[in-house]
C-alpha cells in the first residue's frame, strides 16, 4: 500500500539534482570477485553514547510504529527490506508500540529471523490503561523479541504512567529490561514531560523534536543532556506532514555546505546537529527512503548559525 505521504516523499527523490539517480540505482550483482571488490562496503553510520554505560547507538534508527500497520495488506517484507537497509549502514535501533497480537506476531517473526538475530536494539513501548493491561503488554512485548531481555521499554506518551510505572522499576530491577524510559510526541505534553525528567530514574526519553517543531531544545533537550540521559527522536517529519509542507519548494544552495542532499537531511541533520540527540527514528516502508535517511548521519552538520537559517528558511512553509 502506498500512502499519499510516500508518493509526496518519492516525487522529492525524483526531483533532486543526481540524488534519485544514486538512490534509485538497483544494486547490482557482478559476476566476478575482482568486480564486486570495486564496490566499496557502506560506510557505518556513526554512534553516539549511551551514558554510563560503555554503550554507543548508531545515530539514525528505524520508527516501525506506523509502518507494521502495513503488514495485514503489505506482508512483512518491506519492513523486512528497511531493516536490512538499516543494517547494511550500521544502524541498529527499532523502535516500536504495541499492535494488535495478530501484527505483533508477524512483526516479531521479523525482528528475531536468524538474519537480525543479536543485531538489532529495540525499543518497546507500554501505552495502555490499567495495571492489568500494561503487564500483558510488557508480555506482549517480551513475545516480540522472543522472550529475551528488552533493550529498552518505555511508557508512551506518559500514559498512566504513575500506575506502570512501579512495574516498569521492577522489571528493570528483574533484569527483565535493561534500560527504562518515557516518551511524548506533542509540545502540549512537555512541562508534564520535565517534570518526569527531574524526578524519575529514567535511563531513555524520547522527544518529539524537528527543524519544524524544534520546541524540546529550549528545555528538555538541555536537561536531557545535564541528566546525562539518552535521548530518542521522534516525529522527525511530523508524521509526514513535513513532506507536504515543503512540496514544490527547491531545497536552498547553502544546504550543500553541510552536506544535505533532500529535504528529509534537512531535518534530520537539523536534529542530529544537537548534542543530546542519541538517535534520530525515521519511518518508511521504503528501503530507498531509509537509504536517504541514513544519508544525513555522515558528512557535516549544521553550526547554531545554520539551524537558526533553517528553522527561519521553513518558517512559513
Amino acid at each position: 500500500m502506498t500512502t499519499p505521504d510516500d508518493t509526496t516523499r518519492r516525487d522529492f527523490l525524483v526531483r533532486m539534482a543526481g540524488l534519485g539517480t544514486v538512490l534509485a540505482a538497483p544494486r547490482a550483482v557482478l559476476g566476478s570477485a575482482a568486480a564486486a571488490q570495486t564496490i566499496p562496503a557502506p560506510q557505518a553510520l556513526p554512534t553516539r553514547p549511551i551514558s554510563g554505560t560503555g554503550e554507543s547507538l548508531p545515530i539514525v534508527g528505524f520508527g516501525s510504529s506506523k509502518p507494521v500497520l502495513e503488514i495485514p495488506t503489505e506482508g512483512t517484507e518491506p519492513v523486512a527490506e528497511v531493516i536490512r537497509m538499516l543494517l547494511e549502514h550500521g544502524g541498529r535501533v527499532v523502535d516500536t508500540s504495541p499492535r494488535t497480537p495478530e501484527i505483533d506476531d508477524e512483526f516479531g517473526q521479523v525482528l528475531t529471523a536468524p538474519e537480525f538475530s543479536g543485531r538489532l536494539f529495540v525499543a518497546t513501548k507500554i501505552n495502555t490503561d490499567g495495571e492489568a493491561s500494561g503487564i500483558g503488554q510488557m508480555r506482549q512485548n517480551q513475545q516480540l523479541v522472543g522472550g529475551r531481555t528488552l533493550d529498552l521499554l518505555q511508557v508512551e506518551s506518559m500514559r498512566d504512567l504513575d500506575v506502570h510505572w512501579p512495574n516498569v522499576l521492577r522489571w528493570k530491577d528483574s533484569g527483565e529490561a535493561r534500560h527504562i524510559g518515557v516518551t511524548v510526541s506533542s509540545n502540549g505534553q512537555h512541562d508534564a514531560f520535565e517534570r518526569v525528567m527531574r524526578s524519575e530514574p529514567l535511563d531513555f526519553v524520547q522527544i518529539n523534536y524537528s527543524v519544524m517543531e524544534p520546541g524540546a531544545e529550549d528545555r528538555l533537550l538541555p536537561l536531557a543532556q545535564d541528566l546525562g540521559l539518552g535521548v530518542l527522536i521522534n516525529r522527525p517529519f511530523m508524521n509526514g506532514s513535513y513532506f507536504g509542507r515543503v512540496s514544490g519548494r527547491e531545497l536552498p544552495e547553502w544546504a550543500s555546505e553541510f552536506d544535505c542532499e533532500s529535504w528529509a537531511q534537512f531535518s534530520l541533520k537539523y536534529i542530529l546537529a544537537h548534542p543530546a540527540v542519541t538517535c534520530a527514528l525515521t519511518e518508511t516502508t521504503n528501503p530507498v527512503h531509509m537509504e536517504d535517511n541514513v544519508g544525513a548521519g555522515f558528512g557535516r552538520l549544521p553550526d547554531e548559525a545554520t539551524k537558526r537559517r533553517m528553522r527561519e528558511f521553513v518558517r512559513d512553509f
